[in-house]
């Protein structure tokens, strides 16, 4: 896990996700921060390797990657391409910025070897609406922000 000292962000923030509202929600305390639209997979929820299901219960952030990377950068296995994405596309990528995710319960523990992230996405008119390969994908704009309002380590759950 990268040393949550060498990040900016808030303690005491926490994300939750709304799979049936599509919503991710930046908390302090019981207070709202901020609500972001996503989407999580259009196979439905679970826990299995291969289904490309997005896993719920609880999570922690446990590397974050992209920092200073342009809008729509692409990435590849967690490493920038060094290209700016195109919007559309049947393709699922993973642009802007990455936070990687590890499961907490035991039903999700396998979560960072499933590369389950939180990242950007080229299908932002998906965005909304179940679409994605298990992932959680935000707009690119609104992953930057909360990528810059979180640390690893911060607490995320995803609630069916």
């Amino acid at each position: 896990m990268t040393s949550a000292d060498s990040r900016p962000g808030q303690p005491g923030f926490s994300i939750r996700v709304s799979v049936p509202a599509q919503r991710l929600d930046l908390l302090e305390g019981d207070r709202l921060v901020a609500s972001y639209p996503i989407s999580t997979s259009k196979y439905g929820l679970g826990c299995e390797p291969g289904s490309f299901r997005t896993p719920t219960g609880r999570f922690a952030i446990d590397e974050m990657i992209g920092d200073g990377a342009p809008p729509w950068a692409a990435f590849k296995s967690r490493l920038p391409t060094g290209s700016l994405a195109m919007p559309g596309g049947e393709d699922d990528q993973v642009l802007t910025r990455i936070l990687w995710l590890a499961g907490i319960d035991p039903h999700n523990s396998n979560t960072r070897e499933r590369h389950i992230y939180i990242h950007g996405t080229n299908q932002e008119a998906l965005v909304g609406t179940p679409a994605s390969h298990g992932c959680v994908r935000m707009r690119n704009d609104d992953v930057i922000d909360l990528y810059a309002r979180v640390r690893p380590g911060t607490p995320v759950e995803i609630i069916a």
